[in-house]
């Protein structure tokens, strides 16, 4: 545990130096609170010996004021320690938010594959509350009662230093049951944060799939399965009492057995005359004061190694790679001047089930090659290797003559644009949307935007028009408004290079018009790469290439491919037209 203790303590300072003066002033003022328990504890032994023995009421008059100004103190470093807590918690909390989610946007397509939306949630926000809040808030007690703890047992030595060794000796044995904690909850830990985070997926998937619910009665199912969920949950939190629950009733009763020996010891010593009755009376104070909080320390310091568990798990997200890095020196892509080449590229989602399969291919500049086939074949694959969302698993992929994975990755994707099935639009209003692909637009270049991708007779029915609300995911457009919205954002990122991801296939006949004018108008003088399910809609490409279950089976022309009574193409174009 040390040693992960130093690791830890090593990985966070660079997030705790900004704020160390705080952090550091919190810290102190935890010396002066956790010592001041000891002057309650110390003062009963004057008060005892000359106020109750000796019957003198001078000492009488300014112990109790002592007590109440020594309490009002203590009261006022708590709240300056629990504010300065708090604010350094929230501030390193914050900044380590701010780079795991720089982190979760570099993350490669595989990982959100592969990943729930409940798991980044747990992973990327809950796990970094529990782990600096949590941390320093138990910090400050800790450091509060390491220090009340010291000053308490200088009292115990000072009234009796027998008394005070039985007294150390029960303390030690009972904080031993505390070594075992961690061993006993990480892989509790670990069982619960899955099952917290399938209750986060649970709330997503009904948010988003609420209508699916509604539409297919699906009421009973969900609260099956978040029912399961939850019972699962439960279970592993039982588990978890059972593993440390018992820890704070046995230090209870390992501290309960230490006062007793300790009284059956002092009043031994009182009946010798070896202490008086106020060191009896200060000592016992002292010890009921040091021993208390160490019966509810289990709970606290079981929150600290959660704290501790979930800060590995940070820093596991932070120090992660993506498969899809930077290579040493890239080179920056300025412009796309020749050709993009396929070579022998085979690429597979899991190892040894190929999707594509020794991919040869070559698309020249301003050539438009549409991609058709059988669902499932690779198209979609084929053409996001491009943009290196997935790396090839063998070949290579060049564009003029050097292998894209040598390019500076965000240099890459500036030279595509691409216009997906079902794109997504972020909440804000439509400028905000269309500005995505470039920032600093003008004025001019958006209004050419908006008229190029269809848009302008739209924008020009709303009452604010390009500063219209469109709600989380563009909630409030048609399927149609948001492709073209989608197609103004690629416009004005201006990229060489296009991709068209089945734009067309969920939209209506009329719909579909007026989105493919607007594509139209986006391929001119480009580089564009077409998936379609819809035929009809590529017959003007350049060159068709037809993808079956991973290889390229057919490649020409519309009249080309047309002219093959037994083509593949051949046969999907007239079942289509039937």
């Amino acid at each position: 545990m040390s040693t992960t203790l130093v690791v830890n303590y090593r990985k966070i300072m660079p997030y705790v130096k900004p704020y160390w003066v705080r952090a550091l002033i919190s810290v102190l003022i935890t010396i002066p609170i956790g010592s001041m328990d000891a002057v309650i504890a110390w003062s009963l032994k004057p008060y005892m010996d000359v106020v109750m023995v000796e019957k003198s009421t001078n000492v009488a008059n300014y112990i109790p004021l002592l007590i109440i100004v020594f309490s009002c103190m203590q009261s006022s470093l708590n709240y300056a320690a629990t504010y300065l807590n708090t604010w350094v918690g929230r501030k390193i909390a914050n900044d380590v938010k701010m780079d795991l989610f720089d982190k979760l946007m570099l993350n490669d397509a595989h990982y959100f594959d592969t990943t729930t939306s409940g798991n980044v949630m747990m992973r990327y926000n809950h796990d970094v509350d529990t782990a600096c809040n949590g941390l320093l808030a138990n910090l400050k007690l800790f450091t509060t009662r390491v220090f009340s703890s010291v000053s308490l047992i200088a009292v115990l030595f000072y009234n009796s230093w027998q008394l005070a060794l039985i007294a150390v000796v029960i303390l030690f044995g009972a904080l031993y049951p505390l070594t075992t904690v961690r061993r006993r909850i990480k892989a509790v830990m670990d069982k619960t944060i899955f099952s917290g985070s399938a209750v986060m997926s649970h709330y997503n998937e009904t948010y988003n799939g609420n209508r699916i619910i509604a539409s297919y009665n699906l009421y009973d199912y969900q609260r099956r399965r978040f029912h399961d969920t939850l019972r699962q949950v439960f279970k592993l939190g039982i588990k978890m009492v059972q593993r440390t629950g018992m820890m704070s009733p046995l230090m209870h009763f390992i501290v309960s057995l230490g006062i007793a020996l300790v009284i059956w010891t002092g009043s031994y010593l009182i009946v010798h005359q070896e202490i008086s009755a106020g060191n009896f009376v200060s000592f016992i104070t002292a010890l009921i004061m040091l021993y208390n909080p160490i019966k509810s320390i289990g709970n606290n310091y079981n929150n600290v190694q959660m704290s501790l568990l979930a800060m590995e798990r940070i820093f596991q997200q932070l120090e992660r790679v993506p498969e899809i890095h930077n290579c040493d020196n890239p080179i920056v892509l300025n412009e796309v001047k020749d050709k993009i080449e396929y070579n022998n590229v085979s690429f597979s989602y899991v190892k040894n089930k190929l999707v594509l399969r020794n991919i040869n291919l070559a698309v020249n500049v301003g050539q438009t090659v549409a991609f058709v086939g059988n669902s499932g074949g690779g198209k979609t694959t084929l053409v996001n290797l491009l943009p290196r969302f997935y790396d090839v698993k063998s070949g290579e992929i060049k564009i003029d003559g050097i292998d894209i994975r040598r390019y500076d990755l965000n240099s890459l994707r500036d030279k595509i644009a691409i216009v997906f099935q079902d794109n997504f639009l972020f909440d804000g209003s439509i400028r905000d949307n269309i500005l995505l692909g470039k920032e600093n637009a003008t004025e001019q270049e958006i209004t050419y935007a908006v008229k190029s991708a269809c848009l302008d007779e739209f924008i020009a029915s709303l009452d604010k028009g390009l500063d219209t609300q469109i709600g989380e995911r563009g909630v409030l457009l048609s399927g149609g408004q948001k492709q073209r919205i989608a197609i103004a954002r690629a416009f004005i990122k201006d990229a060489p290079i296009v991709i068209l991801d089945e734009a067309t296939s969920a939209l209506d006949n009329k719909s579909e018009a007026v989105v493919q004018q607007a594509i139209d108008n986006l391929m001119k003088d480009r580089t564009v790469l077409i998936i379609a399910h819809r035929l009809s809609t590529v017959r003007n490409a350049d060159r068709i290439v037809v993808v079956n279950y991973g290889e390229i089976v057919e490649e020409g022309t519309h009249d080309e491919l047309i002219a093959k009574e037994d083509g593949v193409y051949s046969s999907l174009y007239r079942s289509q037209l039937k």
